[in-house]
This record gives structure tokens, C-alpha cells and sequence, in this order.
């Protein structure tokens, strides 16, 4: 599923925009997941999730 970031938060935290407007909040263990160190508002991604929608990585976004 691919997303928007919203926010990046000082502590390594980000929050998206889902691509059927819902906000998810991602924590930082996810984002350090994908081979991120820091994400800019507007910035597209993948997420990667379990089974139950938890996100664990953040990728780099699919074209």
C-alpha cells in the first residue's frame, strides 16, 4: 500500500496519508526498517505491514 508522509517527527516517527485518506501512524523502528534517517512532508512511500495492518518498514515506493 502506498502512501504520502504527513509528518516526521524529531524522535524518528513519521505519520502518513494513506492513499484512501486515512493517517497511520508509523514508529520509528518502522521507518529505520525501510533505510530511512530522515523523510520529508509530502515524500511517497510503500508500507510494509503484518497480517493485523502494523506497519513494519517504510520502502521506498514502487513505479
Amino acid at each position: 500500500m502506498q502512501a504520502t508522509v504527513s509528518t516526521f517527527n524529531s524522535d524518528g516517527s513519521a505519520t502518513v496519508l494513506r492513499d484512501d485518506g486515512v493517517l497511520i501512524d508509523v514508529s520509528a523502528a518502522a521507518v529505520t526498517a525501510g533505510g530511512w534517517r530522515m523523510l520529508r512532508p509530502g515524500q511517497r512511500v510503500t508500507l510494509e505491514r503484518t497480517a493485523d495492518g502494523v506497519v513494519t518498514a517504510l520502502r521506498r515506493p514502487v513505479l
